[in-house]
Formats: structure tokens, C-alpha cells, sequence
């Protein structure tokens, strides 16, 4: 790896953004010439899953290499805490470190942005003193009294709440120039002698679609992004109904906005190349999910784990990598390893002597997309659940179908390779769509998906989700890749593979989820322990009553 090792990384991640609108995974729309370009000098991942399927859990899980219950960033606990970051490693080290987002959950209030030298978040709808100061200290607050941590949804709703409030019509104006601009002017003023960290989140993909007009024009002509539903909760909770003409519309608002990201990007690897800086930089571009435009009857990014939203698009550029496909089994938290070694950085040597209460991830080579070792789990000394759970399933019997497979990258990967997915009760989504069936007179069912958590196993060829309220649901993703026809893992072997694979995570994690959550946040007001200053500044900004 010495003779590869990279100065710099650009890590992109393109929120909410489905890989099957994306030129490089054959979509027929130039959507994306300029990821198409950038896809003939990287490797083009096919099978890369993503660890959740909302925003959140999955930054977290990037930059600390752990999935969502190790971590424990989510909904009912809404920050990071207590795991040290890639880009603390990377500072300690001595790179230059930014975090350039126009995504509410990236902010100082969540905690992801901590270790990063230069972070600014084009959310603008909360001002940096809440977000960064009462409000965060009121959420943490809550989180650490163990009566009122059930009760905390409530200040997790403000957030969505203002996640909302960025989603309207007036405040929906495309950040992406400001957040290229930015990193561009981070990049050019670095003076480390190591190299930078550049980590970008580009929003426009995220509902609502307001397209600037000159991609509105060329994708979606005609259409009027006010005359279309831009609420995922009104059509998923039965409130408001979606024609065919309508999806077609909504998605070619979708295709618009991905083409103004694409070109935004291409702006920035211009600007690399001219300056004689890109064949130095790692380049990381991904999706943190996906969405639903109507499959399986749902909107948005909630209440599931379906392909659409956990198989994501993932293409690095990386000396170490050929520019080419490949088909093999990765996971997206292997993200994290991967840039360490890009820069050749192990946090327990940058970060040492580590503090008692602070969790460090190690660099692992066999979750590294640059190394031999790639998930040649059998020497990790201490595995993660996901690595437990494959790990145990080596030696075991396998069903006679489960054979194994030599993929595009030439290492050999057996389908006892598994991905895995957590998404903890969704409070935030849950709490806007009983609003709307509400509104609607509708009173939705205690075995709602909505109320369910949910699991999953994922290999190349099957999938196996669990949930504590609705059915399990299996799917031969070899077969039915648009999982249309659920399978029983009594009646096909590889399902069945992929349901104990799943087993044997949730044993490694903690245990399985089928108890139903009975947590209920109208029990109580969890904004109790929040300060009368915070509360001011919530109630001018329409927050509370």
C-alpha cells in the first residue's frame, strides 16, 4: 500500500440518491455525465449496502466504522457520543480536516461533525446558537435521564420539524454551489504537509424536488414542483393518492435535481484536475440511501429496507483499484477503513493514549476496499457483529444452492457474505404521518409498518428482513431483484441461509428485535428539562406553542 498511499480524500456522498438513476448503473437518462466520466477511472460498486436507510445512523456508521447499535446514533438517541471519529483520527494525524453539508442531522448538535477542523452546514433554518448551544444541551439532557430517554422523540421531532421547514417551497434553494465553493476554498487554503479531508453532502436529491429551472426545464418540462406531492407522509399514511402521470412527474423532478448535483460535482473534479491536485485525492462518492418513488406502495426513505433504499451506489478512485465493476458483497461502513488506509492512518496510534470513555476503531484490512484482505474475516481478533456473524457461518452447512462465486474484482466470495441493516422505531417519520392520517380522519392500524424495527441480511443473491410488528419478508434478489414476490426460507434454501445469517447478527448485536416498542411520547413533555431560553427561541421560530 506504500507505494499507493493517497495525500488527499474527497469523500461525496449524494444524499438520498438511488443508484438506478445514475448513468454509470444504466440508467438511460444523462442524468450524470459527469459521475459517467468519473466512473471510467474508479471502481464501480454494485452490490454496496448501506447500514440504515435514513441519514443519521449512516454518517455515523461512516465515520465510525461500527453499525447503528454499536454506535447507538439514531432516532431515539439522535447524536454521536462516546465513538471517535475518522475525522479526529485524520486531524490527529495531521491532515486538514472539513465538513461541508446542507443536511440538518450533519451539525454540531448531532455530533457529527465533531473532530473535523472546518465544518459549516448550510442549514439555515435554525440558527448555529441553537443548534450548536441550548438546544443540544436540553437534547443531551433528556437522552441522559433514564426516565425521560424514552420520552425523547419529542425534541427529536422539533428536528424534523425543522427538517420540514427547510423542505418548503421558499426555503428549498439549492445549497450545492455554496458547499462546492466551500470545499473548494478549504482545499486551496490547506497548508497541512500531510493533506486534507474533504466530506461533502450534497441535499438536493431530498424531498421536496425544487430543481433550478434550467435542469427543471431539460428533466421535467412543464411540470410545476407545487403541483405535485412533495409529502411522502400524505401519500404513505392513505391521505393523498399518486397517479402514474403524477409519479412520472415527481420522478423526473428527482432525475432534474441529481442533474444539477452532477454537474455541481463535475465542477469541483474540474477545478482538482486543473489544479494538479486529483491524481493525489482519493475519491469517495456514494449515496447514504435511496428512495421510494411509489414501489411497494411508498414514498420517501421510511418504514422499510427494500433494495431502493439500502443497495446504494458506491465508485472510488484509488490507486490500489481498477477501473472497472465489480459484483462482490460490500458494505458501506467499510468506508471508514478504507480511508485510513487511502492516507495510511490508524486512529489507535493517531489517537493515543485514548480516553477511557472514548470508543476507537481500529483499521481493519478486512474491511478495507483496498486490500487483499478485504472481508477475509478469519483473522480479526475482535470481531463486530457483522463479521461475527459471517465468521460463525463458516464450516456450517450451507444449503445445496449456496455455492460460491469469483467476482469481477478476481477475490473469490463465498454467498455465506453478508450485509447487514438496522432501522431502530421511526419516531420522526412516525410522528409527521400520524399527523397527516389524523388530518385525514384516518386511524392507522397498531401492526402499521410504520410502528415496526426492522433488520435485515443481505448477500448478492437474497435477502431476509425481520420486523417486530408486521411479517418477516425474504426475496430472492437473484431472481426477483425487484422484490415483488416474497419467499418462506422453509420452501428455498439460500433464504434460509440468509435468515440464520440474520439470526446470528442479532445474537452478535444484542438480540433479536420482535418485542413491539411501547414507548409513548405523549405520556409526557420531554422539553421538561429544556431551558426557558431555548424555549423562547423555539416558540418565535414556530416550534412550540
Amino acid at each position: 500500500m506504500d507505494d499507493a498511499q493517497q495525500s488527499n480524500v474527497l469523500f461525496v456522498v449524494l444524499d438520498t440518491v438511488r443508484k438506478d438513476r445514475l448513468g454509470p448503473y444504466g440508467y438511460e437518462r444523462e442524468t450524470t455525465p459527469e459521475l459517467s466520466a468519473f466512473a471510467e477511472e474508479a471502481t464501480v460498486f454494485e452490490s454496496a449496502v448501506a447500514p440504515a436507510p435514513w441519514t443519521l445512523p449512516v454518517h455515523a456508521s461512516l465515520f465510525t466504522g461500527r453499525y447503528p447499535s454499536q454506535h447507538g446514533a439514531d432516532q431515539g438517541s439522535p447524536y454521536l457520543e462516546g465513538d471517535a471519529t475518522l475525522a479526529t483520527a485524520l486531524s490527529a494525524a495531521g491532515y486538514d480536516t472539513a465538513c461541508y453539508s446542507s443536511n440538518a442531522w450533519i451539525t454540531p448538535y448531532t455530533g457529527l461533525t465533531e473532530g473535523f477542523d472546518a465544518q459549516d452546514s448550510f442549514f439555515e433554518v435554525l440558527p448555529g446558537d441553537v443548534l450548536s448551544g441550548p438546544l443540544a444541551s436540553a437534547w443531551q439532557t433528556v437522552n441522559d435521564n433514564d426516565y425521560l430517554r424514552d420520552l425523547a422523540s419529542k425534541l427529536v421531532r422539533l428536528g424534523a420539524m425543522a427538517h420540514e421547514k427547510l423542505a418548503s417551497g421558499e426555503g428549498a434553494d439549492t445549497k450545492t454551489p455554496s458547499v462546492i465553493d466551500r470545499t473548494k476554498s478549504f482545499i486551496d487554503d490547506s497548508e497541512s504537509d500531510e493533506g486534507w479531508f474533504a466530506f461533502v453532502n450534497l441535499m438536493d436529491a431530498h424531498l421536496p424536488y425544487y430543481p433550478p429551472e434550467e435542469y427543471r426545464e431539460e428533466f421535467a418540462p412543464g411540470v410545476d414542483p407545487s403541483e405535485v406531492c412533495q409529502n411522502s407522509k400524505e401519500y404513505n399514511s392513505g391521505a393523498r393518492d399518486i397517479d402514474d402521470e403524477e409519479w412520472d412527474d415527481i420522478r423526473s423532478l428527482y432525475d432534474a435535481e441529481i442533474a444539477h448535483m452532477d454537474a455541481e460535482l463535475g465542477r469541483l473534479f474540474d477545478w482538482l484536475r486543473e489544479t494538479g491536485q486529483w491524481e493525489e485525492t482519493t475519491v469517495v462518492v456514494c449515496a447514504d440511501h435511496g428512495e421510494l418513488h411509489g414501489e411497494h406502495d411508498l414514498y420517501g426513505h421510511e418504514f422499510a429496507l427494500y433494495d431502493q433504499l439500502i443497495n446504494v451506489p458506491l465508485l472510488v478512485k484509488h490507486p490500489a483499484l481498477e477501473a472497472d465493476r465489480r459484483d462482490d458483497l460490500v458494505e458501506l461502513l467499510d468506508c471508514y477503513h478504507t480511508v485510513l488506509e487511502a492516507l495510511d492512518v490508524d486512529p489507535d496510534d493517531a489517537l493515543a493514549p485514548a480516553d477511557d470513555d472514548i470508543s476507537v476503531t481500529g483499521r481493519d484490512p478486512t474491511r478495507s476496499l483496498l486490500s487483499d484482505e478485504y472481508r477475509a474475516f478469519e483473522g480479526v481478533s475482535e470481531p463486530d457483529p457483522g463479521q461475527q456473524a459471517v465468521l460463525d457461518a463458516e464450516g456450517g452447512e450451507a444449503s445445496d444452492d449456496s455455492e460460491g462465486r469469483s467476482p469481477s474484482s478476481g477475490r473469490t466470495q463465498s454467498n455465506d457474505d453478508y450485509a447487514f441493516v438496522e432501522y431502530a422505531q421511526p419516531v420522526i417519520e412516525l410522528h409527521h404521518l400520524e399527523e397527516k392520517a389524523s388530518e385525514a380522519g384516518i386511524e392507522l392500524p397498531d401492526d402499521h409498518r410504520a410502528y415496526s424495527r426492522l433488520r435485515a441480511a443481505r448477500s448478492t443473491d437474497a435477502k431476509y428482513a425481520r420486523a417486530d410488528r408486521i411479517p418477516d419478508e425474504g426475496y430472492r434478489l437473484d431472481e426477483d431483484p425487484a422484490e415483488s414476490t416474497p419467499v418462506d426460507p422453509v420452501d428455498d434454501g439460500v433464504v434460509a441461509d440468509t435468515e440464520r445469517a440474520l439470526a446470528r447478527f442479532e445474537q452478535a448485536a444484542g438480540g433479536a428485535w420482535i418485542d413491539p416498542s411501547e414507548t409513548d411520547a405523549e405520556d409526557a413533555d420531554a422539553l421538561a428539562e429544556a431551558d426557558e431560553e431555548t424555549r423562547d427561541r423555539l416558540r418565535e421560530l414556530g416550534y412550540l406553542e
